[in-house]
């Protein structure tokens, strides 16, 4: 069995009155990652643009 058959086993065991609570989670997990993701992406950016300058002075010297 998959961790997803897994959780949607989970899922329709547990009461009605959970799910809320459960959809919340997945979603501040969601938010998380794409947060993560933002941050790696702005510091590939920086880092990228830190190399371009250092490239430039070198053609300059």
């Amino acid at each position: 069995m998959t961790t997803k058959e897994k959780i949607i086993q989970e899922l329709e065991e547990i009461p009605e009155s959970m799910l809320e609570q459960v959809l919340k989670y997945l979603n501040q997990l969601k938010n998380e990652e794409q947060q993560l993701e933002e941050k790696a992406w702005q510091a590939y950016l920086k880092s990228k643009q830190e190399r371009e300058e250092v490239y430039r002075r070198l053609a300059n010297s």
